[in-house]
């Protein structure tokens, strides 16, 4: 599976005066390795949520977005005790941090559950949708398949993004439009980097459960019906012969 950038922020604010104006700096650096040339360090100033000027490794220099960014950038360009540390900052700042990060939190894993569940389709020319649930999985990059009788199926498959539950997990869902057939097995895949090998869960063909509330409902009336009607002709029985000992 593709790996995707990670990120790591550092955020500083300072409030330049008390009528509402705010001026901040953000610290980013951006890597999808530990490496150094992997890593990019961007620096960039703020005010009123408007971006004025930024340094990037990549580009190393400051460049300005407005036009007193513009001359900010030219002036602090011009000088070397400005510009020589915001290149080293790559290796000095972020290189450390992103070490930690990738110890402690980046190359850990956390096996996704899986949930498959039907439901009925809105539109299109199938009778029935499955949806198989991925959840609470980590880190994010995630494939999931489904397969008919061991092999992959593409045809009509519809899979979200990964989404982020707020809490470093992720979850994904894919929905498979199909027309139940006889003896056919369905089945979700899933592959992630907390796996050994792909996990596969078969859909187990049952009823809907909307179906199967409306078999038990009939089926307890036609019990309850019939001990009431066993019940009655035991009544009719014995007061039938109790009536015939008395004549």
């Amino acid at each position: 599976m593709s790996s995707s950038g990670l990120c790591c922020f550092l955020l500083l604010l300072t409030f330049c005066s008390a009528d509402g104006f705010l001026n901040y700096r953000v610290d980013r650096c951006d890597f999808n390795s530990s490496r150094l040339e992997d890593i990019q360090f961007i620096r960039s100033f703020y005010f009123n949520k408007r971006e004025l000027v930024r340094f990037d490794s990549r580009v190393g220099k400051f460049v300005g977005y407005t036009e007193f960014g513009v001359k900010q950038a030219e002036y602090f360009n011009q000088d070397p005790g400005t510009l020589a540390p915001m290149r080293a900052e790559r290796e000095r700042y972020c290189l450390n941090h992103v070490g930690i990060y990738y110890q402690l939190v980046l190359t850990k894993s956390v096996k996704p559950t899986v949930r498959l569940f039907s439901t009925q389709p809105s539109s299109g020319h199938h009778d029935s949708m499955l949806v198989c649930r991925v959840f609470s999985f980590y880190p994010k990059n995630i494939k999931v398949s489904w397969l008919k009788d061991g092999h992959v199926d593409t045809s009509d498959v519809t899979t979200t993004e990964e989404m982020p539950d707020g809490d470093w997990y992720y979850q994904v869902l894919s929905h498979l439009e199909y027309t139940p057939r006889s003896g056919e097995k369905i089945s979700c895949m899933v592959e992630h980097a907390s796996l050994k090998e792909p996990l596969i869960t078969d859909w187990e063909l049952s009823m809907p459960e909307s179906e199967r509330n409306q078999i038990a409902i009939g089926a307890s009336g036609l019990i309850l019906g019939l001990i009431l009607s066993l019940a009655g002709f035991i009544y009719y029985k014995r007061k039938s012969r109790g009536q015939s000992q008395t004549s």
